[in-house]
């Protein structure tokens, strides 16, 4: 099972990344999708999960996607961390048009990397994401902007599946995805009341 860190000590090791997509209008509008009447989520396995910022082997190009994270306990968030929903945007386009669905597009290994995570009981509102690309400011967002805000993304969610301890929610992306190459360096961000709580560099190889 692959695992993350928590509070720079504790590996735990997550059954699932629950995913919700289409959750800030300004990224709906940049892919030219409409604004979902209800919720949108995808799952991913514990096989996506992945420390490290890998190219997917053979694919001509992949889209990098920066989300506020939470580890879950009881149905409740616990902690937060920078993650990266890394996306087949051709794979995803083609099954879309299809009627498919997207695991091809979303749930390929390695496809949810994640920083180190830390404890969290503070005001949700107040987060907020940063990721840097070579030094470039990409995509930039927070729990103001989203559609559905996490608590009501969970208690969604829990309609129709159970998180088990340690499970992990991204909470969908703000505007500002794009492709990415070998080589790269993203620097992720996680703010409280616009003050670093999480800072990590991945490399991209």
């Amino acid at each position: 099972m692959n695992s993350i860190v928590l509070d720079n000590v504790i590996r735990i090791e997550p059954s699932k990344v629950v995913c919700i997509g289409r959750n800030y209008v300004e990224h709906i509008k940049e892919l030219d999708n409409d604004i979902p009447d209800e919720m949108v989520f995808f799952i991913k396995p514990n096989s996506s999960i992945s420390e490290k910022l890998v190219f997917p082997a053979g694919e001509p190009s992949c889209h990098y996607e920066a989300e506020i994270s939470f580890i879950l306990e009881d149905n409740r968030i616990t902690a937060v961390g920078f993650g990266l929903d890394l996306t087949l945007r051709h794979v995803q386009s083609k099954l879309k048009k299809a009627g498919l669905p997207w695991e091809r597009a979303k749930s390929f290994r390695n496809s949810a990397v994640f920083s180190k995570f830390v404890s969290f009981d503070g005001d949700l509102n107040k987060l907020s994401l940063q990721l840097f690309i070579n030094g470039d400011l990409k995509q930039e967002g927070g729990v103001p902007l989203m559609i559905n805000k996490p608590e009501d993304i969970i208690k969604e969610a829990n309609s129709f599946l159970d998180f088990e301890d340690a499970d992990i929610l991204m909470t969908g992306t703000p505007m500002g995805v794009g492709d990415f190459k070998k080589g790269d360096v993203f620097i992720g961000k996680v703010l409280y009341e616009e003050e670093i709580l999480i800072e990590q560099s991945f490399e991209v190889f």
